[in-house]
This record gives structure tokens, C-alpha cells and sequence, in this order.
């Protein structure tokens, strides 16, 4: 989710943590954990400080260590421990124990977008992204204004957030019906797919969708059940050459192939480099793949500079290759 509905959810939580009687009897106690749960909700993002770094290093590890399960367990002991020595007198148990939901909520609901997260780390490295949840959902996000508003005007916020939470649990079994029904109708419509990656927009019924046939990749919408492929690409495995291999090397491509399902790859010769590109084909905008992976690499077969990231014109993609490092 993006930044402002984890803080929401922090605030719900800390409204939620009134049921506790232990929390509700003690107004240090209740400050402690509303102000933790808060930070709580945010922290596993604090990982975005990677992107100061480079992107190789934000793609590869953002909602991933900081999201895994021990990193759940941790940021629960860091936040409440760190609290508990600004105000010791109070139950550390419940304080520790409303700080850790507030962390695993922040994972959990990750875990329903497109970009998804590595939470069942270490277990396995694998990325679980269910794409039935927009990254900003203006539903989730208004009931947590609505719950807000309604505590300030003096609602019990227990029940409020207990009431909220139970709407927004039927909110995300439609959303799931509303996937399940779109991946079998693409079945229907292709009988060749293999894997279908969603990702919700903000509009309720309108839906992108990346498919994998057993040939081709496909890419189009769905808008209202109706479904249209926008753009068709052949499947073709990744050739074993050399120059593949080189490439690969890449700390930029590495990121991009850890992390991307569903991509296609292009290789373009020119006076004095090869170029190299991985385009993800979930991320479709506006006629144009943002999100990209690619490598320079001289007559030599040494690499001259990669870049990895979100870019959406061709113009700034060749500005930031032309900075001539593998560290961008």
C-alpha cells in the first residue's frame, strides 16, 4: 500500500488497541501504542532510504528483508523496545504485542498488490503479489477517513474500527471474486495461458492484465468484463550466448530478473555497443512499458553502463545510461 494508507492503519490500529483493557485502563499505556503502532505501520518501509544507493539495490531488497518474517518479529522488538525505554512504566507485553500487528498488518496487505513483497522470506525468495489491491485504494483509504472523522466526533474507536475492518474484510473477498472471475474469463478467451498477472487500477472495473501463453505474452485491459489485448509479443527463452551471460552479470538486470514474472527482452546492435533490454510487461502506461532493465555492452564484451527503474520516456532512459555507470 502506499505511505498515507499505512499511516491511516496505524491510526485504526491504535483505535482498535482501546478493546484491550489493559491499553483502555491505562492513557500511557494507550499513547505508547498509538504512537508505535503509527511507526509500526510504516517502518518496513523505512527501506525506501535504499533508493539513495542505487535502484539495482532499492529493486532487490525493497519489500523484501525488511518485509520477511523475521523482520516482522524485529521491527516489533526494535519499536517497542526503543519506546519502552522513553516510558518504561508501562506493560511492555501489550505494547510489544500491538506494535508487532501493526508491522505484520503493513506486510499482510502488501501482499495483495501487484508489486507484492518478500514475506515469506527465508523460507523462500519467491514474490507474492496477488494483484486484486491497487497500491492507493481510494475505498480503503476513504473508510479510514470516515473512521477517523467518526472517532474525533466522539464514536467509541474500538467498535468503529472493529465495524470499519469487518467492511473492509468483504471489501477484499469481492475484490478477490472480482480477480478469480477475470483470470477465468481470460482462460476462456486464451486457452494457452499459462499465468495471468493483474493489477487493479483505481477504478473499480478496470483492471490491466500481463498473460503468458505458452508462445506469445499478451497485454491489455479489462475494463467492466470486457477484455482487450493492447499489445501481443512473441515468447522467446533467453538466448545462451555469451553476451546474455555477460549481461546477466549486471547488477541492474540481476535486480530486474529477481524481481520480474513477466517480461520480454530485445537486443540491438550499434556502432560500438550492444544494447541489451528487459521490459516488464505488467506495468503498461500510457502506450508505454515504464519499467525496464538495460545494458551497454562494448565489442569487448564489457559492460559500459546499465540502469534499472521506472522510466517513461526513451529521452530520460538514454540520459541516465549516458552517465556512463553501472551504479545508477
Amino acid at each position: 500500500m502506499d505511505t498515507g494508507t499505512h499511516i491511516v492503519m496505524g491510526i485504526a490500529l491504535g483505535g482498535l488497541a482501546t478493546l484491550d483493557p489493559v491499553v483502555s485502563s491505562d492513557p500511557v499505556l494507550f499513547n505508547a501504542v498509538f504512537a508505535g503502532a503509527i511507526i509500526g505501520s510504516h517502518a518496513p518501509d523505512f527501506d525506501t532510504v535504499l533508493k539513495l544507493k542505487n535502484n539495482a539495490t532499492y529493486i532487490r531488497n525493497h519489500r523484501g528483508p525488511t518485509h520477511s518474517l523475521p523482520a516482522v518479529v524485529l521491527w516489533g522488538l526494535l519499536i517497542s523496545g526503543l519506546i519502552h525505554i522513553i516510558v518504561p512504566q508501562v506493560n511492555y507485553l501489550h505494547l510489544w504485542a500491538w506494535i508487532a500487528f501493526a508491522v505484520a498488518l503493513h506486510v499482510f496487505v502488501d501482499i495483495f498488490n501487484a508489486y507484492g513483497t518478500q514475506a515469506l522470506k527465508p523460507f523462500t525468495n519467491k514474490w507474492i503479489a496477488l494483484g486484486f489491491i491497487n497500491t492507493f485504494d481510494p475505498y480503503i483509504f476513504l473508510l479510514h477517513i470516515v473512521g477517523i472523522i467518526a472517532w474525533i466526533l466522539g464514536a467509541n474507536p474500538g467498535y468503529t474500527w472493529l465495524v470499519i475492518y469487518a467492511v473492509m474484510l468483504l471489501y477484499y473477498i469481492k475484490r478477490y471474486i472480482d480477480k478469480r472471475e477475470i483470470v477465468r474469463k481470460i482462460c476462456d478467451f486464451l486457452p494457452d495461458t499459462e499465468y495471468v498477472a493483474t493489477s487493479p487500477t483505481t477504478k473499480q472495473n478496470n483492471w490491466r492484465v500481463a498473460i503468458t501463453g505458452k508462445d506469445r505474452f499478451y497485454v491489455g485491459t479489462v475494463d467492466n468484463g470486457h477484455i482487450q489485448i493492447i499489445d501481443e509479443f512473441e515468447r522467446i527463452p533467453l538466448p545462451d550466448s555469451q553476451l546474455m551471460q555477460i549481461a546477466k552479470t549486471d547488477k541492474n538486470i540481476s535486480a530486474f530478473l529477481s524481481f520480474s514474472p513477466v517480461y520480454r527482452w530485445e537486443i540491438q546492435d550499434f556502432d560500438d555497443f550492444t544494447e541489451v533490454r528487459f521490459i516488464d510487461l505488467r506495468y503498461r502506461s500510457k502506450g508505454y512499458y515504464p519499467f525496464v532493465a538495460v545494458v551497454h555492452i562494448d565489442d569487448n564484451m564489457r559492460i559500459m553502463t546499465s540502469y534499472t527503474g521506472w522510466i517513461f520516456s526513451e529521452h530520460k532512459l538514454q540520459s541516465k545510461l549516458n552517465i556512463g555507470n553501472t551504479t545508477v
